[in-house]
């Protein structure tokens, strides 16, 4: 049986049957990463580019032009709808383990002890539209719908499918993104002892749980709208022997003190939220960071780009086909800019690079692919209090 990630005591012991189905995936996504996208470019070059420009007497002046004539392209079109239908059969092959042992792992979830600690909003708390009004990432549900009393089965469903979609790259404990920006932390604030660090959109705190490994003595918080995810991960991380506080929470309005947290992180939340909610996350995190204080964002605010439009249309492929429709607008945010007018110095925010965390040989063979642009050096977003 293969192994995708570290077990622990909240992922579902897959059977045989269905460990088969998911190593066909995984394989199926890989071989779309390493062996049909990289084509999508060579068609381009070879076929689209050269008939547009014969139709044009020019080359296509952006992503928007190139998008016109791909759509139209047989091999694009194949490879696109292959790439949809494997994000499909991943979510249907990890489903059936989870619905499978549903039941008792909510009753460990429920029974779990630890020194993670959750708190959950009150039942009149809502969650953002920008979350309800479609599936993110194609999940059935998203990760907020609940279907049962103490639902966990969303958190569940994505901790198990993760390693599957993302091909490995996520690391053994699916925490690549938050090990990413600890690293970055700890590379440029080598002398900083933070007490108090919050992580947004947490999920179920795999992005979280690196800052608690990294810095044991401080208080590290991690909130969400989703309470499947939340109690998931609050089980997850006892499970782990973790100790961070989850709750729910929207990250545009929280219940935190002024000048509270020494670090404030985020991995790949701000493209799943909205225009406006980008203007509130960074006013009200400007409210609760200490004067001094840091914070550390990983988004597709700046992406490196070749300034070729055929890859800038691919690097859209997520928003017209897996539900991630505020990724292209986030992109063309000065957000720079818009951390000034949210309270920040200019002069103190920044794009720095940092190399992503690899750790198995999965991430060197699919990086060669379809998801490599995301997963070279990044650019962290950066922004200290005065």
């Amino acid at each position: 049986m293969s192994q995708r990630q570290t077990p622990h005591a909240m992922l579902p012991d897959i059977e045989h049957d269905e460990n088969a189905r998911q190593d066909f995936v995984f394989s199926f996504r890989r071989h779309l990463a390493t062996k049909v996208s990289p084509g999508t470019t060579v068609a381009y070059e070879n076929r689209v580019e050269p008939r547009f420009v014969k139709e044009h007497g020019r080359n296509p002046a952006d992503h928007d032009e190139v998008r016109k004539v791909m759509i139209e392209d047989p091999y694009y079109q194949i490879w696109s709808c292959m790439q949809r239908k494997s994000q499909m059969m991943m979510w249907d092959s990890v489903i059936d383990s989870c619905e499978r042992v549903l039941p008792d792992m909510i009753e460990k979830a429920r029974e779990s002890n630890g020194p993670a600690t959750l708190k959950l909003a009150d039942l009149g708390f809502e969650v953002p539209r920008y979350h309800t009004s479609y599936d993110i990432h194609l999940q059935p549900g998203g990760y907020h719908t609940e279907s049962t009393v103490d639902d966990i089965a969303a958190g569940m469903v994505y901790d198990t499918a993760v390693p599957i979609y993302a091909m490995g790259m996520m690391g053994p404990e699916n925490d690549a993104t938050g090990e990413t920006l600890v690293n970055f932390y700890k590379t440029n604030y080598s002398d900083c002892a933070p007490e108090r660090i919050l992580d947004l959109g947490c999920a179920i705190g795999n992005s979280t749980v690196p800052w608690a490994k990294a810095y044991p003595n401080a208080e590290v918080h991690g909130i969400d709208v989703a309470a499947p995810c939340l109690r998931y991960g609050h089980a997850r991380a006892n499970a782990m022997g973790h100790e961070v506080h989850l709750s729910q929470q929207n990250a545009e309005k929280t219940d935190f003190p002024d000048n509270h947290f020494d670090v404030i992180g985020s991995a790949l939340l701000f493209h799943e939220t909205s225009r406006q909610a980008v203007t509130n996350i960074m006013t009200e995190m400007h409210r609760i960071l200490r004067p001094g204080g840091v914070m550390v964002h990983m988004d597709a605010f700046e992406q490196d780009a070749s300034g070729e439009p055929i890859q800038e249309f691919l690097a859209t492929w997520e928003v017209f086909n897996n539900n991630e429709y505020f990724l292209k607008q986030l992109r063309l945010i000065d957000i720079i800019d818009e951390l000034e007018i949210c309270g920040f110095d200019q002069t103190k925010c920044s794009f720095q690079k940092t190399p992503y965390v690899t750790q198995t040989h999965v991430i060197k063979k699919a990086a060669k692919g379809y998801m490599a642009g995301g997963f070279r050096d990044i650019n962290v977003l950066v922004a200290e209090k005065e």
